[in-house]
C-alpha cells in the first residue's frame, strides 16, 4: 500500500467514507501541509487538527518528518480520517517498529462505514413512507 521512492519519501494512501487522501512524508521540520495550505488554514477545527497530527504524536516523529497531502471528496471528518489512516500507512512504512504502537491505537484500521444507498420503494435506506389510515 505505502510504497519508497528513490528520493527517500514514502507515498500512501487513506480512504474514509467518498473521501481520499493521497499522503506523502519524507524526513523534515515537522510541516504538515494539506492541499497547498497548512494545516491550521485547511482543517479549521480542532478535532480533525488532532486526528490528522495525533498520529505523529504516537509514534513520537513530531519534528522530523514534513507531510504533504492532497485530499479530496468527503466533508471535513472524512476527510481527516483519510488523512490519518494515509499518514499511519506512510509512518508504518518509514519506520516498520511502529507498526505494533499504530496498530494497538487502530490507526492502521480502515473505518469501512459508508453511506448505505437508498433502496426502491423507501424514502431513504431504510425509512419507509408514512402509512395512512384515511
Amino acid at each position: 500500500m505505502a510504497t519508497a521512492t528513490a528520493s527517500g519519501e514514502v507515498t500512501a494512501t487513506g480512504r474514509r467514507k467518498t473521501a481520499v487522501a493521497r499522503v506523502r512524508v519524507k524526513s523534515g521540520t515537522g510541516q504538515i501541509v494539506i492541499n497547498g495550505r497548512p494545516i491550521d488554514e485547511y482543517f479549521p477545527a480542532i478535532k480533525d487538527r488532532v486526528q490528522v497530527s495525533g498520529v505523529l504524536a504516537h509514534v513520537g516523529h513530531v519534528a522530523d518528518v514534513d507531510i504533504r497531502i492532497r485530499v479530496a471528496g468527503g466533508g471535513s471528518a472524512g476527510q481527516a480520517g483519510a488523512c490519518r489512516l494515509g499518514v499511519a500507512r506512510a509512518i508504518k512504512a518509514l519506520n516498520g517498529e511502529t507498526a505494533e504502537t499504530l496498530r494497538a491505537e487502530g490507526m492502521l484500521t480502515r473505518d469501512g462505514r459508508m453511506k448505505e444507498r437508498k433502496k426502491y420503494g423507501l424514502r431513504g435506506a431504510r425509512r419507509g413512507t408514512q402509512f395512512s389510515k384515511r
